[in-house]
């Protein structure tokens, strides 16, 4: 039987179903964790409240509850005890998947705030063409596309089979933080404007900051790249 308690889950308040990594063998710590599929109705299975967060409205999260949850043997994902090694395997791929969105999330945003920059005047001349600006998109459109070209090569590891976890680490954590910076900067530019929720800016900005926290903490990503140069 299944018990204990979840938060964080994103989609967990609509989904159908979902799958909970659960202590199977408490004595083997992470040797001993199974994968499950628990299903919308099952008996002790409930949902709490739809957390209220800052940005990504289109998603929701929220908090999972099991009590006493029967789960018959066709329900195990994988192999039992084998659910951390499970999770690890596939890792990589999902940090790298985030690192995809995170720069293509502060790319179409640049892109659309150097336009911005263009048609925006103060003093008789687009606010892009004051010198401050000018090397602030320069130093912005850098960073996207050094980023870019770090993920691309990520990408073309992972195809090969070849992508190890301290790459993707690199590439979650990097990335979050240039998205972050840039889009940042993008509301800055943006002026008034720019704390304005019916400006892509402004959402965008809420929405990135849960990149350098979900997936494992840039922290974590940097303390996973430490122990790498065998610190």
């Amino acid at each position: 039987m299944l018990n204990g308690s979840k938060t964080f889950i994103t989609n967990g308040y609509s989904a159908d179903l979902v799958v909970v990594a659960a202590r199977t063998s408490p004595e083997k710590k992470a040797k001993g964790i199974t994968l499950f599929a628990v299903e919308t109705g099952m008996p002790g299975f409930q949902r709490g409240r739809k957390l209220d967060k800052v940005g990504q409205p289109e998603s929701d999260t929220a908090e999972l509850f099991f009590e006493d949850v029967r789960l018959p043997t066709e329900n195990v994902i994988g192999e039992v005890d084998r659910g951390f090694v499970h999770m690890m395997e596939r890792l990589p791929q999902e940090r790298l998947g985030g690192a995809l969105s995170n720069i293509a999330h502060a790319a179409q945003i640049l892109s659309e705030t150097i336009e911005y920059t263009k048609e925006r005047t103060a003093f008789g001349q687009s606010i892009g063409s004051f010198q401050h600006n000018k090397f602030l998109l320069a130093d912005l459109v850098t960073r996207v596309e050094v980023t870019q070209a770090y993920v691309d090569r990520c990408i073309s590891k992972h195809a090969a089979g070849t992508l190890t976890a301290i790459d993707a680490a690199k590439a979650k954590w990097w990335s979050a933080e240039v998205q972050n910076e840039v889009l940042d900067s993008c509301v800055q530019l943006h002026g008034g404007y720019g704390y304005m929720t019916e400006y892509r800016a402004a959402r965008a900005w809420m929405d990135a900051r849960v990149t350098k926290i979900w997936a494992g903490s840039n922290e974590i990503m940097k303390e996973l790249i430490g122990r790498d140069l065998g610190f």
